[in-house]
Parts: structure tokens; C-alpha cells; sequence
């Protein structure tokens, strides 16, 4: 191999044996793609979506200096790379023919990404959304509680879960291809989903976590059904949810945030969240090649 090439494998054992070290560097910056890459060990290659995941990455002089990894239809996420690396990356994924419909990274590498595919294909990137990564310092629950208590969702829960995830994913305009039932068995599994329930046993809010990968453990999502808004309950699932986190061992407990929801950002700050990085997510139009 080259002193600094870019290395593309639809094999995750062998992306997880050469950038495992890498990406367990800094569990924070690199939250979505451990959280994903085991989710496709310990669920199958399907796990997010019909078609084969693909990998890649970034070796200068003998290291591992960046990663990314793409389920499609998904978008390209990529680790943070200087703009020279994005460009090697766009032109080494050019050459393979490789479909890139868009990017999700840190802020200035998903931006010379998007940039260096824009030159090479004709794209136009079309800026999606910018997002904030947090990690949580000390926990501060909110005040006042709101009347009711925490229960982890079970199976008696899932309908409900599927119904929630759709809608939060309507109000964010996720991806239309995320199934909400998938996600919900998945959530599920590991007793992912705590419910903010009244008195009387009505939830009335979720917060999400993920499984315990190198340390961190990401909050997503958080949702609370419209007419039940403000009023506390998703402030009292997050914390919940983040000091049970702690409870299962994680050394850093993550959120990633819309920037355009100030409401969620003052929220999750007052819980104790502080700023990471800034993420973006770019749609790439009429593509010439790719």
C-alpha cells in the first residue's frame, strides 16, 4: 500500500481489525460509526437496510488517520479529515464508481467533502442540516420534576415505540428509508428505551440510548408527542436516561442535536451536556457520475 492511500472494503471484520484501534481513539468524535459498526456485527449486514454496507479507510505512513463507512441508501459518514484527505477521499471513491448521495461529519470535513465531490462530479451539495455533538460533564437533573416516573420500555411497549420513532422522524425530516419497527426490536433488545410516564401509567415521553461501545453510549432519540410539549418530560427522560447510562458503565455519554431546535440545545445544556463538535449533513443533486 501506498504511504498514504485510501482503502475501501465491503468486509467489516477486516475494517473493524485495521481502524478499531482508530476509531476507539476518541469515542466522542467517532460515536456513529463504532455505534453502527456494531450494530452490523451483532445484528447482520442488513441491519440498516437491503443492501451490503460498505467501509473505508484512511492509512498515512503505516497509521489509520481516517474512516468512513456507508449503509446504503444512507448517506457517507465520514470521520474528521483535513480538506486535502476529503479530496483524496472524493477522488478515490470517483474511480471505484462508488454512489454518494450525500455526507454526515464534523462541520469542516463534510464541507470539503462536499466541496471536492461537487468539483469531481458536477454535484450540488444542498446543505441538509447542521447538528451539535455534546458529552455530558455533571448530570444536573432538571427542576421541577414533573409529576410521574422512569419505566425502561418493553415488548407490551413496542407498538408504541414504532408510532413515537415515526413521528420523531417526521418532525426532524429524517430518512423516509429508516424503519421504525426495526428500530424499535432493536432499542428493545437492550432495554434501549426509557419511557417518562404519568402517575397513572400514560407515557408521555421517550429518550433512547444506545448499546455500551468503547466507553460512550449516545442519547437518541428524544421524543415527546406535540400537545405534550413543555412541560418537562422529555427534560426528566433525558436525565433518566443519562444516568442510567453512567450506571452501565459508560466512561462518556454522548447527544448529537439539531442547531436549529434552540429549545433541545438550552435543554440538554442545563442537564449538564457541553459542546464536542459541530456536525453537518449535505445532499448531494444532479450528479454527473458517481
Amino acid at each position: 500500500m501506498r504511504p498514504t492511500a485510501w482503502h475501501t472494503t465491503d468486509d467489516l471484520d477486516d475494517f473493524l481489525t485495521r481502524a478499531g484501534d482508530f476509531l476507539r481513539s476518541r469515542p466522542d468524535l467517532h460515536t456513529v460509526p463504532l455505534t453502527v459498526t456494531d450494530g452490523l456485527r451483532t445484528r447482520g449486514p442488513h441491519a440498516y437496510g437491503s443492501e451490503a454496507p460498505s467501509f473505508g479507510l484512511l492509512e498515512e505512513d503505516g497509521s489509520v488517520r481516517g474512516a468512513y463507512f456507508r449503509t446504503p441508501p444512507y448517506r457517507l459518514f465520514l470521520t474528521p479529515v483535513t480538506a486535502r484527505q476529503a479530496d483524496s477521499l472524493a477522488a478515490h471513491l470517483e474511480s471505484l464508481g462508488r454512489a454518494v448521495p450525500g455526507v454526515d461529519a464534523e462541520t469542516a470535513t463534510a464541507t470539503a467533502f462536499a466541496e471536492a465531490w461537487r468539483r469531481r462530479t458536477g454535484a450540488t451539495p444542498v446543505l441538509r442540516r447542521r447538528q451539535r455533538l455534546y458529552r455530558l460533564g455533571t448530570l444536573t437533573v432538571p427542576r421541577p420534576v414533573p409529576k410521574g416516573r422512569p419505566r425502561i420500555a418493553g415488548e407490551r411497549d413496542r407498538e408504541l415505540l414504532v408510532r413515537w420513532f415515526g413521528e420523531f422522524s417526521r418532525d426532524i425530516g429524517g430518512d423516509a428509508n429508516v424503519r421504525a419497527e426495526t428500530w424499535a426490536d432493536a432499542r428493545l433488545a437492550h432495554d434501549g428505551v426509557t419511557l417518562w410516564e404519568a402517575p397513572d401509567g400514560t407515557p408521555l415521553a421517550m429518550a433512547g440510548l444506545t448499546p455500551l461501545v468503547a466507553g460512550q453510549i449516545r442519547v437518541a432519540p428524544v421524543y415527546t408527542p406535540a400537545p405534550l410539549r413543555g412541560r418537562g418530560y422529555a427534560g426528566a427522560a433525558t436525565a433518566e436516561v443519562s444516568r442510567l447510562a453512567r450506571e452501565r458503565g459508560a466512561d462518556q455519554v454522548l447527544l448529537i442535536t439539531d442547531l436549529a431546535n434552540r429549545t433541545s440545545n438550552g435543554l440538554y445544556q442545563r442537564i449538564g451536556y457541553r459542546p464536542v463538535a459541530d456536525l453537518a449533513v449535505y445532499d448531494f443533486q444532479g450528479q454527473s457520475s458517481s
